[in-house]
């Protein structure tokens, strides 16, 4: 709570007070002048003590309608300044129980300005915009987890159903199981990534922290792809500075390199080049893995790490969008960072920035 809430809050409260002390102030009094006036005006009364007694009975009456009086006022205050607002966030809660995250409350401004009911009010629709986030969060992942399950689904049953035929030719039939597997593996890479990213985003992971060489991590990892580069007479460069050691979980971090790894090649076509370096700049290791792909555009650059973003539609059917969104996640658990440079036509380069160890030890924040 900032400085200038508590002072305002505080305020509020000394008004209510005043206001309360002035009101028992101003009843007292009217009472107290209510009884002299009965006692002056029953002096003309022969006897004293049935003058006290006359006066008394009259100030008593007094004052139970002044208690009345302000009994029915401090009940249309309640009314006003309490039950109302109470009802507001009540209906508003059961609102959000049915499912609405878009309910929002009005804020009530009393007499005295922004009160503890306003305070409340204000956290919640904070916490329906919330709600209404994480809503619209899980109805597009559920929406597009449909979608690219239905894609590859869709592709094996229309490639099965033509395998039933009993004319078709060994060439086609060779043609046709083939598509069939690679929709397989699409679909299996797909759900893969939905579980691992599902345990990375929902569960509190702890890094498996160890030291390392990081220079030849990255050589093993790139020489997995050896087929798929080979494949696609794709030219491989590498330049990676010797000796450089990182502390950090290297299950994760493997995640990162090959999804990395598996994009450059992915988006680079026959004849390309895709490069790897590793520099050390000053207290950190940075990996940049380059190629000379088709490129992203600056808006697709601000989205390229969400869920199941694809911003250029022509690579759709090549990835599922979910292998960035795992970067970026693992990134973020091991305390890295990273970032791309990108020009549609001329490829894309991801740089990767993890805290290196040294002399055994990881090296302390600057």
């Amino acid at each position: 709570m900032t400085e200038k809430t508590k002072w305002r809050r505080f305020l509020s409260s000394l008004r209510g007070y005043v206001t309360f002390f002035l009101l028992i102030a101003f009843i007292i009094t009217c009472c107290m002048e209510l009884f002299l006036h009965a006692m002056r005006s029953s002096m003309d009364i022969t006897y004293t003590e049935r003058g006290i007694r006359f006066a008394a009975i009259l100030t008593f009456a007094n004052v139970i309608i002044l208690s009345l009086l302000f009994t029915v006022i401090d009940g249309l205050r309640r009314r006003f300044t309490v039950e109302r607002p109470v009802r507001r966030i009540v209906e508003g809660a059961e609102k959000i129980m049915r499912g609405d995250f878009s309910a929002r409350i009005e804020p009530f401004r009393g007499i005295g300005g922004e009160d503890g009911f306003d305070i409340i009010i204000g956290c919640f629709n904070r916490m329906a915009e919330e709600l209404s986030g994480v809503e619209t969060l899980r109805t597009d992942f559920i929406a597009n987890v449909s979608h690219e399950l239905k894609t590859p689904l869709s592709v094996m049953q229309n490639y099965g159903t033509m395998l039933q035929n009993p004319e078709l030719t060994e060439a086609r039939r060779m043609e046709y199981a083939k598509a069939v597997t690679e929709q397989s593996r699409r679909l299996a890479d797909l759900i893969t990534n939905i579980l691992k990213l599902n345990r990375l985003e929902n569960q509190q992971i702890y890094p498996d922290a160890k030291r390392y060489n990081l220079g030849e991590q990255l050589a093993e990892c790139l020489l997995n792809f050896e087929s798929t580069w080979e494949e696609k007479n794709i030219d491989i460069e590498t330049d990676l500075e010797e000796e450089v050691f990182v502390k950090s979980d290297g299950e994760l971090l493997a995640l990162v390199w090959n999804n990395l790894f598996s994009n450059a090649l992915k988006f680079t076509e026959s004849g390309g080049t895709v490069s790897v370096t590793l520099r050390s700049e000053g207290n950190y290791a940075v990996v940049r893995v380059s190629d000379t792909g088709c490129g992203i555009s600056p808006e697709t650059g601000k989205h390229i790490f969400e869920k199941f973003y694809q911003g250029d539609a022509s690579h759709a059917a090549q990835g599922n969008g979910l292998g960035l969104a795992l970067v970026k996640r693992v990134a973020d658990i091991v305390g890295g960072d990273i970032s791309v440079e990108s020009e549609v036509g001329k490829g894309s380069a991801f740089i990767v920035k993890i805290r290196r160890a040294a002399n055994g030890e990881i090296q302390k924040n600057p």
